[in-house]
């Protein structure tokens, strides 16, 4: 490939990259309400799917640092979405689990953006849908082996 290729390529997927993940974030936001942030979504959708976790896998998972984490998971606590529990034999371990309202709020809220990107990806073909996921897959496995082999968790 010349190295004009190249460029064009990066310029088109910097575009892309940033014009998606700008438009996707709006339409998410805009049907989980004002009740939560995206991150706080994301983050209750990972609880709901492990079932209980602690801040420092928190931090591991979404790569960001503890602090980011503690104040994300300050604020669902204060909402009472989320509950804290001491670990018996070692106290400086919580474990971080969904309270029954944090239960019904993401699930409340999971179902509408389920119908969202239901809606969108039911545009396209199922060829191109698998296609799509499986080049996003492989993306996200290089930009692992790029982060120095961290393996990143799929959890959305």
């Amino acid at each position: 490939m010349r190295e004009e290729q190249v460029r064009e390529l990066i310029d088109r997927y910097i575009a892309v990259t940033f014009s998606v993940t700008r438009k996707a974030d709006s339409l998410v936001k805009a049907e989980i309400g004002s009740d939560l942030t995206n991150d706080q979504q994301y983050t209750l959708r990972y609880i709901n799917r492990v079932k209980e976790c602690t801040s420092s896998e928190l931090a591991d998972i979404f790569d960001v640092k503890k602090s980011a984490i503690t104040a994300n998971i300050n604020r669902l606590w204060k909402k009472g979405l989320i509950k804290r529990t001491r670990d018996e034999q070692d106290r400086r371990v919580v474990y971080l689990t969904l309270t029954d309202e944090g239960q019904r709020l993401f699930l409340q809220t999971e179902e509408r953006v389920q119908a969202l990107v239901g809606s969108i990806i039911n545009q396209l073909d199922i060829k191109e849908i698998e296609s799509f996921i499986e080049t996003y897959e492989k993306l996200n496995q290089v930009l692992d082996n790029v982060n120095g082999g961290v393996k990143s968790e799929f959890y959305y």
